[in-house]
């Protein structure tokens, strides 16, 4: 079995949630936070309904699309915003323009919809500070890294998945880029990228790379099973 020079070493992170003290009464206060809200808003507001649902299917999603449908009623624009494919994006200043572009061209075709909420019923942006650090784990070969994905966190599989494409903006996952990298297993590599990390919960989604690593391990050499 292949022996990677450089092992790969399993993260976790926690979050500290953070208010800004900015809110929006409407949709056009909205926007014009958007526009210069730290990318870590963007990021707490489209992706904190995933670490939500860790056991559950996960809903269509984003807090912005909430607070239009539930708190504004506007069930068009509530609807464009849930249908933005935030797995899309590995860069969160460009989920932020396709979001602020969908609210203004809104906007523009339904003057009415800027009325302000009542007290009380503001948008209040939140932010997520992310604190990340090793966990025990470290592998070095394709057998280590199965055994690893069975026992880390959620938080661990959920850093090594979104974090690396999002916050670090890489085209790829963690897991994909070593086991591409480091052991040349450039087609479990991409089978694991294929899998689309927003439409499984985080329990499922450790289940679907098990089962991928589980198949290339059947090929390995010297394997009669």
């Amino acid at each position: 079995m292949k022996e990677a020079q450089n092992p790969f070493v399993f993260y976790t992170r926690l979050n500290l949630l953070e208010l800004t003290g900015s809110k929006a009464r409407n949709l056009r206060e909205m926007v014009e936070y958007l526009k210069s809200a730290p990318d870590a808003v963007i990021y707490y507001h489209t992706h904190h309904f995933l670490q939500q649902h860790i056991y559950l299917s996960p809903e269509p999603p984003n807090d912005f699309a909430y607070w239009v449908q539930e708190i504004l009623g506007e069930s068009l624009l509530a609807e464009q915003l849930s249908s933005i494919e935030i797995g899309d994006f590995n860069e969160l200043n460009q989920l932020r323009v396709k979001i602020i572009t969908t609210i203004e061209n809104y906007i523009a075709a339904n003057s009415r919809c800027l009325r302000d909420v009542i007290t009380g019923q503001e948008f209040h942006f939140i932010k997520a500070i992310t604190f990340v650090t090793p966990t025990s784990y470290q592998v070095s070969n394709l057998h280590e890294f199965r055994g690893a994905i069975g026992k880390v966190t959620i938080h661990s599989l959920y850093y090594h998945i979104f974090e690396a494409r999002l916050r670090l903006k890489r085209p790829t996952n963690d897991f994909s880029n070593w086991l591409s990298g480091s052991l040349g297993n450039h087609a479990l590599a991409k089978e694991i990228e294929r899998l689309d990390p927003y439409t499984h919960t985080m329990e499922s989604l450790r289940a679907n790379i098990i089962k991928l690593i589980d198949k290339h391990l059947r090929r390995e050499p010297g394997r009669t099973d």
